[in-house]
């Protein structure tokens, strides 16, 4: 129903901004979500979305800035660099600086320095202050924004203060508790705020085993301990228990979906800024680097092929039954490295517990190697020759076992030297899998060849 309320809305603003009813559409803006906003904007050819963007602005600057939030941060940074420099800086104003830092460290810097400048003091400072952390770090995405009071502090009082700052805050989900010196001692959720007496000091109702990560953590490290504990914010320390900030679960959610972005996308051998709306030009040049790549290890296969030339020309069966026994192989890695990439990114897998998983792939490599060798063998018996189908059951075996190996320790090992194991596993895993295949098959020919003619 949504979705379907989106297209004629989108249907509307398209017929509107191409007719000149500039003003129309921008009233039709007004009364949508600023997510729908960034939905129906992303939709939009690249000219109409910066015409109308930059009118919407002039229109409601509040919610052109809460729109621009829910955008991705490639569509974002398009749209701010069509505005004029007051325009951007004014709108940056209006964002938290967790997602103000986000925008404004992906512009160039010469843009960049000039925006901070002409911000408002107290904001600038914020977003200088953030942008001073590594990317996908926890210091990089957290807000300075936080709720926290002195462990003396009554439940009474802190209710007063929550009620007085209410509007400091993006959100406020827990009141952390620390000392003077900003140290964090505990956390107090709003639901015990309520249910204890307002006599009570926060020292006595806190949790003082925190979950908590420090400003150099890893965004996606981050995000799984938020998901495993079922948190609705993190607190964020610096190096001597200072509390720094908070990452909320908006952030989370939007920092999930970029790494599983990238993760799908580096699998299937795409860059992350690929789109589909985007340009032909920009997609072309995204994608040929990863073309090469498999230029490079289709050539490799043929390397082989070349090398066991003769056993080719021996039977033109060998040749006719390769795709069958590399198809099997290729498609077996990339279960195999789907299974642990996702393992990994979920805190499953480390360097310690990958000879458990290398065992356990290495096993299921070889029972399906087994199961689908006997098929296979069945089959290419009654197709062709009992004996050519010995070579390719064979082959089934080696080449699956193999799959579920290289699928386990490939990606384990660019993790373990600090690589993503998506970005590269699967041109690796998948080229050595075609090779090894390609060698077991041709050399097991080769080598049983001689005894009878096939």
């Amino acid at each position: 129903m949504q979705a379907q309320r989106l297209n004629l809305m989108l249907d509307s603003v398209i017929r509107l901004v191409r007719r000149g009813a500039m003003a129309n559409a921008i009233n039709l803006l007004t009364k949508l979500r600023p997510v729908d906003i960034a939905q129906i904007l992303s939709q939009l050819q690249a000219y109409e979305r910066e015409t109308l963007f930059k009118a919407f602005t002039h229109h409601d600057l509040t919610k052109a800035a809460e729109a621009v939030s829910e955008m991705e941060t490639e569509t974002a940074v398009a749209l701010l660099s069509k505005l004029e420099k007051a325009d951007v800086t004014r709108l940056l104003q209006e964002l938290p600086s967790d997602d103000a830092a986000l925008l404004v460290g992906e512009m160039p810097a010469e843009l960049r320095e000039e925006l901070l400048d002409t911000m408002k003091v107290e904001h600038s400072t914020d977003v200088q202050e953030l942008l001073g952390f590594a990317d996908e770090t926890a210091g990089r995405i957290m807000t300075p924004d936080y709720f926290a009071l002195d462990e003396d502090v009554t439940v009474s009082e802190a209710i007063t203060a929550l009620q007085r700052r209410s509007e400091d805050f993006e959100m406020a989900f827990y009141l952390y508790v620390v000392d003077s010196r900003n140290h964090l001692l505990g956390v107090v959720s709003l639901r015990q705020l309520l249910l204890n007496s307002p006599s009570t000091p926060l020292k006595k109702i806190m949790i003082g085993d925190v979950i908590k990560v420090t400003t150099d953590t890893d965004q996606e490290e981050v995000a799984r301990i938020v998901a495993t504990y079922n948190l609705l914010a993190v607190p964020v320390i610096d190096e001597e228990n200072k509390l720094a900030g908070i990452i909320t679960v908006d952030d989370i959610i939007d920092v999930m979906r970029e790494e599983a972005t990238e993760d799908i996308y580096a699998l299937a051998g795409v860059d992350a800024d690929d789109r589909a709306m985007g340009s032909a030009i920009t997609s072309v040049r995204l994608r040929l680097p990863w073309l090469g790549l498999s230029l490079g290890a289709a050539l490799l296969g043929v390397a082989v092929m070349q090398f066991y030339l003769a056993t080719i020309e021996h039977s033109i069966l060998l040749a006719v039954l390769i795709p069958v026994v590399v198809t099997m192989g290729s498609y077996a890695a990339t279960q195999t490295m789907t299974v642990v990439v996702r393992g990994i990114g979920l805190g499953e897998i480390n360097w310690d517990t990958s000879w458990r998983v290398v065992l356990k792939e290495g096993l299921v490599g070889l029972i399906t190697g087994l199961l689908v060798g006997a098929l296979t063998f069945v089959i290419i018996a009654l197709w062709f020759d009992w004996r050519l189908g010995g070579i390719i059951a064979l082959t089934m075996i080696l080449s699956l076992l193999i799959a579920g190996v290289l699928g386990t320790w490939i990606p384990v090992l660019l993790k373990r030297f600090g690589l993503d194991p998506a970005l590269v596993s699967a041109v690796f895993v998948v080229t050595l899998t075609d090779v090894i295949t390609l060698f077991f098959y041709l050399g097991i020919a080769s080598m049983l060849i001689k005894y009878f003619k096939l």
